[in-house]
């Protein structure tokens, strides 16, 4: 019984640490992300600068706990943004801005591509709710 006990009471504990770790930020109030260039549609060169906007939330390298900041992820021919309390994870399809960047020089293979931007917290995680922009198309040459 003694045995039985000491395992259920790790157990609450691991799960409780377990919800604790995955806890989603709140987002900031009125928080919102765009690209402000290219244009939804553009037709870019291989090699061309995505611009990004932010509108109520400032902007904080990653690991920086100001509270109400965030930093840029760009989701490029992502099918689905990332859910809130997930981290935003680094592969061809989440570049990571965390030293708070407002531009990329990013290079795509010919074709046609979207890209949206979706703002992380401190650690890498999709804020409650997310905070995502428009999703655009450009047309690469």
């Amino acid at each position: 019984m003694k045995s039985f006990m000491s395992r259920a009471a790790l157990a609450g504990v691991l799960m409780g640490v377990s919800v604790l770790a995955s806890a989603a930020t709140p987002a900031p109030k009125g928080a919102e992300v765009f690209i402000v260039s290219p244009e939804d549609g553009a037709t870019v060169s291989q090699t061309f600068t995505v611009k990004f906007g932010t509108k109520d939330v400032a902007l904080a390298p990653a690991g920086d706990a100001t509270p109400n900041t965030g930093h840029h992820h760009l989701l490029i021919d992502a099918k689905d943004i990332v859910p809130a309390g997930a981290v935003v994870p680094t592969d061809a399809n989440h570049m990571h801005f965390g030293k708070a960047q407002t531009f990329a020089e990013i290079k795509l293979a010919p074709g046609k591509h979207t890209l949206q931007l979706e703002l992380g917290d401190k650690n890498h995680m999709a804020f409650d709710p997310p905070v995502v922009s428009k999703k655009i198309t450009v047309n690469v040459e």
